[in-house]
């Protein structure tokens, strides 16, 4: 039997232990709060200050000029017109941007996948991981001097769009090479087994069987490239108006919002556009988290 001295000091350890748990599961949680403090008060102060401008006529309308805002401004009215032309950019230049990104992408991160011991594989995965932390003003001076300077003989949404891939594709490589990873080796063996042709087995097994981790990856690629604008300044450059035409200027969210922010009269345009950019990244980001608990 244990003495009454033995009990006490197993109390004491218990208590002792107890304490220290409740002592760090609040460091935990203190710490948990002061990192997700500076983000709420990023999202409640674009709401407040933002939510004012939008509107059906934020959303189909060109940006007003400085005289117009100025006007609307010392009436204390809404500021007149929108940002229809930096989401119709925007559309455009993702558009294009995935359209070259995404197969280059995921034919880049199959054959890492399949030749992970080739020296061409490792030099590709490392380019690739150095190639994520480029700056992306970096990025928008190589396609000035590629596309604006020689292909298009100008500023367009084309060479905006080229930067644009370029900053996509490391993500979409590696969440390719390391989704199919997670295939059990069985289902290709099996299908092979089968005599089932070795790009079929790609496009009908590998392919389908990994899709969600993939377009998490493509999500994630794409949220992170809506809110750039140094590239965009060197290649897209900006336009007043509302333009499809990819070998034309071309404006964007991000472009709009740094030039209401040179124009005095423009503040409460700054927020409006940020809180409908932020609400763009917010839910690719919460599509893609949806999309791998999903896959798990």
């Amino acid at each position: 039997m244990m003495s009454n001295s033995d009990n006490k000091s197993i109390q004491s350890q218990v208590s002792r232990r107890k304490r220290k748990d409740q002592f760090y599961h609040g460091l935990m949680i203190g710490l948990s709060v002061i990192t997700i403090l500076p983000v709420i008060l990023i999202i409640f102060k674009l709401v407040v200050e933002g939510i004012g401008q939008i509107s059906l006529e934020f959303l189909v309308q060109t940006p007003p000029d400085s005289f117009e805002a100025m006007s609307a401004t010392a009436a204390g009215e809404r500021i007149p017109g929108g940002i229809a032309n930096g989401i119709t950019g925007t559309l455009l230049m993702v558009s294009v941007a995935s359209a070259m990104a995404i197969p280059v992408g995921i034919l880049t991160g199959i054959y890492l996948y399949e030749n992970p011991k080739k020296f061409l594989a490792g030099l590709t995965r490392n380019v690739s991981d150095i190639l994520q932390g480029v700056p992306s003003i970096v990025l928008g001076l190589i396609a000035y001097l590629w596309v604006v300077k020689h292909i298009t003989n100008g500023f367009s949404a084309l060479a905006g769009s080229v930067s644009l891939a370029i900053m996509m594709l490391p993500m979409i490589v590696r969440s390719t090479e390391e989704t199919l990873k997670m295939i059990p080796v069985s289902i290709k063996e099996a299908a092979l087994a089968l005599g089932v042709p070795y790009y079929k087995v790609l496009l009908r097994v590998l392919i389908p069987t990994g899709f969600s981790g993939l377009l998490t990856g493509i999500l994630l690629g794409i949220s992170r490239i809506l809110g750039e604008t140094a590239p965009l300044l060197l290649t897209a450059l900006g336009s007043s108006r509302i333009n499809l035409d990819i070998t034309e200027p071309v404006s964007a969210i991000p472009l709009l919002i740094w030039e209401f922010y040179n124009d005095p009269n423009m503040v409460d345009l700054i927020w409006s556009s940020s809180l409908l950019l932020m609400a763009l990244v917010l839910f690719l980001n919460v599509t893609s988290k949806q999309i791998a608990k999903r896959k798990k």
